[in-house]
């Protein structure tokens, strides 16, 4: 014989009637017995949400703004895309629970759950991300329930109950996600990576298990314009930039990158079977993800070769640098000439002290250096230094009167090219 679940009152100790509907009117399905929409004002609640969502999302966007300093200081990159489209995103998903009037579930949070992780890893706050999303609920349920009536009572008890429920899931995997994010740096930082990149670098991997073949990366990138001025929203540019350049790490090596950057580069291994090609390519997607230049030194090795290529990639870097050269990929083999004659000798002195008599004319200088870039075409030069190419056919000739090496003649253009070396790298 079994029980009957049902009470006096024909209502079932779960919550519905035997007609299956439950004590707020709703069937187990989420839908309203008599098939209508949950309403406030005499107008459904859902689509006017939905109506008025982009409206909405700039209020609110424009209130973080002005209440939330953490939010003042992002950059407007991130303010128009992310942080306006995780607000759009959740008004439009509680739009859909009053129209279908069944809470929301927690999987439904996804893009809240990645929206927090991107914060964290900028370090963003947790307290202000929290406050955030407390502004945007507090405005949408206004806006939902402006005008109501006192007949309006029953939908807006139901209506709440859900919006309760909604900001509950909503809070949990916000502040899940970020903590998770955060966790993970931090082992990241103190743990294995870190110790690994360490031994390579120290040359002793004794209790390691290195990969078979490293790409060793010296990194420079350039400031990207939202770095620009003091605060936080120049040091959130700088993480996101970090971030997406590290991302790209990522998915060219074959396992997770070992990495030591900052705003300005630093040192990246990679676990590495792919050639210099992938590497270019690595480059070039590094600065179109970062939105920013980036030049790197490589050279791919054993475990046991990190040490000396590091060292290598640093000194090559350092030349790229002092030449002037464009951001991308450079090797050894790129500034070996550079290399070598950088190299500590005797003969460095004597090769800067050739043009010592352009330290006073640094017009001259500077006419020199482009035109050998150029490959002594004064119209090239003249276009790069924005004079006209007499300027730059007079200024050949100065310099030739001053040092007595003539660009023309072959034997003298090489030592030209070896002072300007030579000078880079004393001076």
């Amino acid at each position: 014989m079994t029980r009957d679940n049902t009470t006096r009152g024909g209502t079932a100790r779960d919550g519905t009637t035997r007609d299956g509907t439950a004590r707020d009117g709703t069937a187990r399905d989420g839908t309203a017995r008599d098939g209508t929409a949950l309403c406030v004002a005499g107008r459904p609640m859902a689509a006017h949400l939905r109506a008025r969502t982009p409206r909405l999302t700039r209020r609110v966007v424009a209130r973080l703004l002005a209440e939330l300093p953490v939010y003042a200081e992002l950059p407007q990159e991130e303010v128009a895309g992310d942080i306006a489209g995780i607000v759009q995103h959740s008004l439009r998903q509680f739009a859909d629970v009053l129209e279908r009037r069944r809470p929301a579930v927690p999987e439904e949070f996804g893009g809240q759950r990645d929206s927090a992780a991107q914060r964290a890893e900028e370090e963003v706050p947790l307290d202000a991300i929290l406050s955030a999303y407390q502004i945007g609920a507090a405005m949408a349920w206004e806006e939902l329930t402006a005008g109501a009536r006192p007949s309006d009572l029953p939908d807006l008890q139901e209506a709440l109950g859900y919006f309760l429920h909604f900001q509950r899931l909503l809070i949990s995997a916000v502040s899940s996600a970020y903590l998770e994010v955060r966790q993970i740096i931090d082992s990241q930082e103190h743990g294995g990576r870190h110790a690994l990149m360490t031994a390579l670098l120290g040359g002793d991997t004794a209790g390691h298990r290195p990969a078979r073949r490293y790409a060793v990366l010296t990194l420079a990138f350039a400031p990207h314009p939202d770095e620009a001025g003091p605060g936080q929203r120049a040091r959130i540019a700088a993480r996101r930039k970090i971030r997406r350049i590290r991302t790209v790490l990522d998915e060219v090596a074959d396992e997770p990158a070992l990495t030591a950057l900052d705003s300005a580069g630093g040192t990246a291994l990679l676990p590495f079977s792919a050639g210099w090609d992938a590497l270019r390519d690595l480059v070039a997607r590094a600065a179109k993800a970062a939105d920013t230049d980036v030049t790197a030194a490589a050279e791919i090795t054993g475990p046991t070769g990190v040490p000396a290529a590091a060292m290598r990639t640093a000194e090559v870097m350092d030349l790229v640098r002092r030449a002037g050269r464009p951001p991308g990929l450079y090797r050894l083999a790129d500034v070996l000439l550079d290399y070598q004659l950088s190299r500590p000798s005797g003969a460095l002195p004597g090769l800067a002290a050739l043009l010592a008599p352009l330290d006073r004319k640094p017009e001259l200088l500077r006419t020199l250096e482009r035109y050998l870039e150029c490959d002594l075409d004064r119209r090239a030069t003249g276009a790069a230094l924005h004079v006209h190419p007499n300027t730059v056919a007079y200024r050949v000739r100065r310099i030739s009167a001053l040092t007595g090496l003539d660009p023309a003649r072959p034997s003298e253009l090489q030592l030209l090219n070896a002072a300007l070396v030579a000078r880079r790298s004393l001076y």
